[in-house]
């Protein structure tokens, strides 16, 4: 899949090739029974249409858009990647972070400085 069709996170390329195929509005359950096996990759995890839309209980979809951002907004943790990541700002003074080390290994919690 193409970096175009990754939102947040989360592959929505398979999404995508579905709901053009889906005429708008959509129930839920319709979306659900037909299309709710789709799965959607997260980092090294994946989930169903159906599993991360099946708790909202919305009544009908208007658009693919809304669908899409209805995932991104049930989606976890496991759709971040590393946590804490950030390429813009070193650890402020004090500043508590989750200790994690892309090896698994223990941090001591100190940071580079730059």
């Amino acid at each position: 899949m193409t970096d175009d069709s990754r939102e947040l996170g989360v592959e929505l390329g398979s999404l995508h090739e579905t709901l053009e195929n889906v005429s708008f509005p959509v129930s839920q359950d319709a979306l659900l029974d037909d299309h709710g096996d789709t799965e959607l990759e997260m980092g090294e995890e994946t989930a169903t249409l159906e599993g991360l839309l099946e708790p909202i209980n919305v009544d009908e979809y208007h658009s693919a858009e809304e669908v899409e951002q209805a995932v991104i907004a049930m989606v976890g943790d496991e759709a971040i990647g590393r946590k804490n990541y950030s390429d813009r700002t070193p650890y402020a003074p004090g500043e508590e972070r989750q200790k994690e080390n892309p090896s698994g290994e223990d941090l001591d919690g100190e940071a580079d400085s730059f």
